[in-house]
């Protein structure tokens, strides 16, 4: 049976995700990591999941009953920070409405469409916007972490949909917007 993969994710205005993209060039041109151009500025609510292509209707009828009556609600983007050896993302700080967000929507998926991701249940939630990761060889981490430790990048915006983003087989498009107003 064919099955897609799919997660659900923030994506910031396209003028924020045109300079987060030029941030993801660099980490290419100067430290050989290329895997983060592989999806749009995100930050992530729900892991990646596969689910079965004839069954996507329904994983769309039910993500449209999801409400978050907190919507709309800041979100900031303040500097870099690491994930040793090997990721280099755009620091989120605590937010506790997006916090709320990805709590309430990870438990609406599990009851509603029966999805778990085992790999992640013991993981905190950390949103944060990723730069270069799993392709940065750890030789290049050291200077990575230098040149991004010097960049400076701060923003705001307003957070008033999620995201279901599909792997078309190469690579992360947005595929549906849901603006969840309560």
């Amino acid at each position: 049976m064919q099955e897609s993969l799919y997660f659900l994710a923030i994506i910031p205005p396209k003028d924020i995700c045109e300079k987060i993209y030029a941030y993801k060039e660099v980490a290419f041109e100067k430290f050989g990591s290329k895997a983060s151009l592989n999806s749009p500025a995100h930050i992530t609510l729900h892991m990646p999941f596969k689910w079965k292509l004839k069954k996507e209707q329904l994983l769309i009828e039910k993500l449209q009953q999801f409400r978050f009556d907190e919507f709309p609600f800041s979100i900031s983007l303040n500097n870099f920070a690491f994930f040793e050896p090997r990721v280099v993302y755009i620091n989120v700080p605590e937010n506790e409405k997006l916090n709320k967000l990805q709590k309430e929507l990870s438990q609406f998926i599990r009851r509603e469409l029966n999805i778990f991701n085992a790999d992640y249940k013991d993981r905190p939630f950390h949103p944060h916007i990723t730069i270069a990761f799993r392709d940065l060889k750890k030789s290049a981490f050291s200077e990575a972490k230098a040149f991004f430790s010097n960049e400076k990048y701060e923003t705001e915006f307003e957070a008033m949909q999620f995201c279901l983003l599909k792997h078309n087989g190469n690579v992360w498009q947005q595929f549906i917007r849901f603006a969840v107003i309560g």
